[in-house]
């Protein structure tokens, strides 16, 4: 487990609801992947996200709410720039399962 943090730096993590509306194969990617086109609504846009989710067929993933951090810096992933980190939890096979809503909710909700 890791070590406690406040509030205020829970509240920090800027945590939001997008929907997958692309999604490309990265055959540059040193680990599987794929680059993730995320519509985050209005307020935030779209933003694109490298993501270890290849347990998901690109067509399971298109048209997905995810949950995501948009508030990290954007990070370098080979030719790749990640704008946002999607959340996930891992199951018993090692397989990376994204976290999302389990109702439509608005884009860009922000997660409490």
């Amino acid at each position: 487990m890791a070590g406690a943090i406040d509030f205020d730096q829970f509240l920090a993590v800027d945590m939001r609801v997008g929907r997958v509306t692309r999604v490309d194969a990265f055959p540059e990617a040193r680990k599987p992947a794929w680059k993730l086109t995320i519509d985050f609504g209005e307020q935030i846009g779209v933003k694109r996200s490298s993501a270890q989710v290849t347990n998901y067929a690109p067509e399971e993933l298109e048209g997905r709410l995810v949950v995501a951090v948009v508030n990290f810096p954007p990070r370098q992933i080979g030719p790749f720039m990640s704008e946002v980190l999607c959340l996930g939890a891992s199951d018993e096979a090692g397989r990376i399962i994204l976290l999302e809503p389990r109702s439509e909710v608005p884009l860009g909700a922000r997660i409490h």
